[in-house]
């Protein structure tokens, strides 16, 4: 059978319609846009594009902040590409496919009796997509989602199926952990699961003073530890949580759901859509927001405690820094958003992240912080994320991948020291340049 006979199989769409990522920041019109549902279907698509001196990008769920999706030519969406593929319960180790979003995987593991190890605040992405951006959670034992893979699967720009571990390619391994996309189209991943557990999680309301002279103590005495900062204010929205070796799950109650639904979200939006309208009005609205959140404690599986339902839309720069630069950082960072320069208002979030070895990892070779600040996407945040950009560059922070950012290949050339292998190893993987985009260009050359 030919090649163009077997992609006849994949559900393909054309016509240059717009598509945006999720915080409209980013828009583009692919030629077209495939959805493959099997491996076979990927790796003839790949060839196809190959043949044709095609570029492809792969989307998630498009909740990277960045150009990294956008493409003019092929985009290859793996949302019908999801599910488990082997699971191995007495090693806790679970293969999955690329596409499969976070939600889901976290439902089927739990019905294994398996979970992750840690995971961020976001469940709509895939896993191929949180690993490839060096998504991560917060907890100073725990690295980013990507260590957390022991083998993975991939087609290559050249359609050629490669696998990698610790064992098996190791330095592709190395690479292939935070990869942007470029080395090839994720199909598979082997993740090093747990036994599933119960999180007690305890949202409290505390003086900002309080909470960054006891940083350190905060972090060691919990399994994970994250706040936020409201703008203008002292008050911090601390978020703690712990193994719950005891207890039931939390019922899913009206109260509970109308809380998370109106109060966190609709009730925000519309506080939100007011300070853009009267940019005056920002400083009321952190501090209105400050005085309403709630002191509150939540029980559950650890897949079902991680989430939070995000429906204001945003966007976003996330820095990591090096984790005894932390304080330093954030009291430049403090001092800039109480200067009243920019009309902002959301809270500035502060995460704990171990250090890695893998090559374009944020977290390569440091235990980090990492600070993520963001803007209303209805409302401009050029010239707030350069003076955060200068803050973050100047103490040696590197960006979330997924995150907005203006690097240059020079930067990354100096920010990762790995930078040659991880480019060694694309070129191997990709001559022809397959899986590329302006932006990647721009980036990594």
């Amino acid at each position: 059978m030919s090649t163009s006979a077997k992609i006849a199989q994949v559900r393909l769409e054309g016509g240059r319609d717009h598509r945006k990522n999720w915080s409209e920041n980013v828009e583009w019109k692919p030629a077209q846009i495939a959805y493959p549902s099997t491996e076979f279907d990927i790796q003839n698509l790949v060839l196809k594009a190959s043949n044709e001196r095609n570029k492809i990008r792969v989307i998630g769920t498009g909740h990277s902040f960045t150009e990294l999706c956008k493409t003019d030519q092929i985009l290859l969406s793996l949302d019908e590409y999801q599910g488990l593929v082997n699971v191995d319960k007495d090693n806790c180790q679970v293969t999955v496919k690329g596409g499969t979003k976070l939600k889901l995987l976290g439902e089927l593991l739990w019905a294994e009796g398996l979970a992750m190890e840690n995971l961020g605040d976001i469940d709509a992405q895939s896993i191929a997509g949180t690993i490839c951006t060096g998504t991560h959670g917060t907890g100073t034992d725990f690295g980013t989602i990507s260590t957390q893979i022991i083998a993975l699967r991939l087609i290559n720009g050249k359609g050629e199926i490669k696998s990698c571990s610790p064992s098996e390619n190791p330095e592709l391994f190395k690479a292939a952990q935070v990869s942007l996309g470029v080395l090839g189209v994720i199909t598979e991943i082997t993740l090093q699961c747990v036994p599933s557990y119960k999180l007690l999680v305890t949202n409290r309301k505390e003086q900002l003073n309080e909470v960054m002279s006891s940083i350190s103590e905060r972090n060691r005495q919990n399994r994970n530890f994250e706040h936020y900062w409201f703008p203008y204010t002292q008050t911090v929205w601390t978020k703690t949580t712990n193994i719950a070796e005891s207890g039931e799950p939390d019922k899913d109650t009206f109260l509970n759901y109308a809380s998370e639904l109106v109060l966190e979200n609709y009730t925000f939006k519309a506080l939100c859509a007011l300070a853009k309208i009267f940019p005056s009005k920002n400083k009321m609205v952190s501090k209105i927001v400050a005085q309403a959140v709630p002191t509150m404690k939540k029980l559950n599986y650890s897949h079902r405690v991680y989430a939070t339902m995000r429906l204001v839309k945003f966007t976003e720069m996330e820095y990591n820094v090096p984790a005894e630069a932390y304080q330093d950082v954030m009291k430049e960072i403090i001092e800039l958003v109480n200067s009243e320069k920019f009309a902002i208002h959301f809270p500035i979030e502060s995460r704990w992240v171990k250090a890695d070895d893998i090559y374009m990892s944020p977290a390569y070779g440091r235990d980090s912080a990492y600070i993520a600040c963001h803007v209303y996407n209805k409302k401009d945040n050029t010239e707030y994320f350069k003076a955060l950009e200068a803050i973050f560059r100047s103490y040696g922070g590197r960006p979330h991948w997924g995150k907005m950012h203006t690097l240059t290949q020079q930067d990354v050339i100096d920010l990762y020291p790995k930078y040659p292998e991880f480019n060694k190893i694309r070129k191997e993987q990709d001559p022809d340049e397959i899986f590329t985009n302006p932006y990647i260009k721009q980036l990594i050359g």
